[in-house]
């Protein structure tokens, strides 16, 4: 009997997947296929240049000189990865001080970011300090001037405060954007009144509501602007072009065009692109590592109160 229920129980579940498979084929269109096959395409085709910078790091020194090139490692290698150190070995600094100066300088610029924008957005939506709105006018206003109006006066501030070849030079230019002020506050004009007036009932202190109840609310926007602070710094190469004077100083940007020689010499094409594969694998981290909250962050983006 106890079998006879069995069977009588699997064959239900197989007519309830049987019929759940025919509505979902029903359901596919000729046009969503279409579309489908049409992003896979697109997605394969904006990957070529990737795909072809990770072959190229794999290539060893004979393939780089085939003609014409072929898209693929024949014969991967990892030579080129190991060359890396022997091509700054005229520098007397390692390929990993490099890493180390981008990825400090990377990390607190995101983090010092991350604070300043959302307690600045906080301060001007929650507490409304005098000259609220000439404040965040004055800071869209910023938006229209592209950054190299701003290197002149930033190099002067940060050289008469006799920051330069120092890793502040690199970090605090960067901390005030006007675009992460500009986010955050569009998301904490979101968040209801009476938690803060709850909380202050409750006796907690302007920072508390900040850092246990605000920034919470606030993670699919500071996931956002993790990965804009971190390409930004990461991939910044005329900050430390004109703030660094000594080799120790530099970033791995400025260390790939040590190892390139600023030439165009195919014997160094395959450390170059073995340099550049490791210098993209952080940002993409980083960003899969955040995706889900800036998908959630473009999908708030559309919906208003």
């Amino acid at each position: 009997m106890v079998s006879i229920q069995g069977i009588g129980v699997k064959q239900r579940i197989y007519a309830r997947w049987k019929a759940s498979l025919r509505h979902r084929i029903r359901r596919i269109s000729p046009g969503r296929v279409v579309t489908h096959i049409f992003m896979i395409l697109l997605i394969l085709f904006t990957s070529l240049p990737l795909v072809y910078l990770a072959s190229t790091a794999f290539k060893p020194l004979d393939e780089l000189y085939i003609f014409p090139p072929k898209f693929l490692a024949m014969r991967p290698t990892f030579e080129n990865f190991s060359s890396l150190f022997t091509a700054l070995s005229s520098t007397e600094v390692p390929f990993t001080r490099y890493l180390y100066n981008s990825l400090l300088v990377s990390v607190l610029t995101v983090l010092g970011t991350v604070m300043v924008s959302s307690m600045g957005a906080f301060g001007l939506v929650k507490y409304k300090p005098p000259c609220a709105d000439f404040i965040f006018n004055l800071v869209v206003a910023a938006l229209m001037f592209p950054t190299a109006v701003t290197q002149i006066p930033s190099y002067l501030v940060v050289n008469n405060l006799h920051l330069i070849n120092t890793y502040a030079s690199l970090i605090i230019p960067k901390l005030a954007v006007a675009y992460n002020l500009f986010l955050m506050k569009q998301f904490i004009e979101q968040t209801p009144n009476e938690l803060i007036e709850s909380a202050k009932i409750d006796g907690a202190k302007p920072f508390t509501i900040y850092w246990k109840i605000i920034l919470p609310l606030l993670k699919p926007a500071v996931f956002t602007l993790i990965v804009f602070a971190f390409q930004s710094s990461w991939n910044d190469y005329f900050s430390p072009l004109i703030y660094t004077t000594s080799e120790a100083m530099k970033t791995v940007t400025l260390a790939i065009q040590t190892i390139s020689g600023g030439t165009t010499d195919l014997a160094r094409a395959g450390a170059v692109a073995a340099a550049s594969l490791v210098t993209i694998i952080p940002t993409i981290i980083v960003f899969l590592i955040m995706q889900s909250g800036v998908i959630e962050t473009m999908a708030y983006s559309g919906i208003k109160s």
